[in-house]
Order: structure tokens, then C-alpha cells, then sequence
């Protein structure tokens, strides 16, 4: 079964909204807050699984307790689309381990990320020893995160 098929009822969405909250909420956990008993919850949540409306669990890591204070997004126009691949510039990026995301885009830029430092001076240098030495890069706009506001989603 495929997501593109799928169409999720009300109580699939509320657990997926619990889910969202919290994905280390267990079949039990989600079931006493719907109601429901463990198996029946469990199953459901199998199926929106299987379906591919689940697709992965993840944690959030509270990067600056890690020491990490700066988030910068970081928009990168490419200087010759004809002489280096967008592979090239692709594998070159994901392997820098301070970026985060990398989003291929259409308009002012080619690429956006969001590249996370320690603070303004590590950026710098991620910056001038990391980002500018890629294959391709010509024009590079920073913007410094000041702060951010998690949603899960729109269910």
C-alpha cells in the first residue's frame, strides 16, 4: 500500500499528531490518549507505516546544549552550472558535517542550507575553509538565524 492511495480517517490523524509531538510515545501511551486499547492502536500505527504516511522516527537535539549557538542559511548561486555538476557540488556539500540541510531551489539561488557553528567565528571559518572552496560556488548570501519556532506539521 502506498501513501498516494491512503486516506487517513480521523483517529489516524490523531495519532499522528501525538506522534508528531513526541515520536518515542509508544502504542500503549498514544492508545490512552485516544482512548484505545494498545493492539488496535499499534495496529493502526502499523498500517500508516506500511502505507508510507509514516516514514521514519527522529529526535530533536537541543543543538546548543551541544554547544552549537549558530544556525545560518546560507543561499549559493553557482558561478558555472556548465563547468561543475550539480553532483559535484552536491557531494562536495553533504560532506561538510556542519551543514544540515541542503535544498536544491529554483530562483535567486541554486541551493539553500542551513549550516549550524559553535558561533560567529566558527561559521566564519566553515565559511571561508568549507563553503567557498566547493566546486562552482560564485555568489553566497548568509542569513543568522535569531530564532525558531517548531510545528509538527499540518495534521
Amino acid at each position: 500500500m502506498s501513501a498516494a492511495g491512503f486516506v487517513p480517517d480521523a483517529t489516524d490523524l490523531a495519532i499522528l499528531r501525538l506522534l508528531a509531538e513526541d515520536a518515542t510515545r509508544s502504542a500503549a501511551e498514544v492508545g490512552r490518549a485516544l482512548g484505545m486499547a494498545q493492539p488496535a492502536t499499534w495496529r493502526r500505527i502499523k498500517r500508516l507505516t506500511d502505507a508510507g504516511v509514516i516514514a521514519g522516527r527522529r529526535i530533536v537535539i537541543d543543538e546548543a546544549a551541544l554547544g552549537f549557538g549558530v544556525t545560518v542559511f546560507l543561499g549559493i548561486r553557482l558561478a558555472a552550472k556548465g563547468r561543475v555538476s550539480l553532483e559535484d557540488f552536491e557531494r562536495a556539500v553533504t560532506a561538510i558535517p556542519e551543514v544540515q540541510t541542503v535544498q536544491h531551489v529554483l530562483g535567486q539561488f541554486d541551493y539553500r542550507l542551513r549550516v549550524r557553528a559553535r558561533d560567529i567565528a566558527d561559521f566564519e571559518r566553515i565559511l571561508r575553509r568549507r563553503i567557498m572552496t566547493l566546486p562552482g560556488v560564485g555568489q553566497v548570501e548568509a542569513n543568522v538565524m535569531l530564532s525558531e519556532e517548531r510545528r509538527p506539521g499540518p495534521i
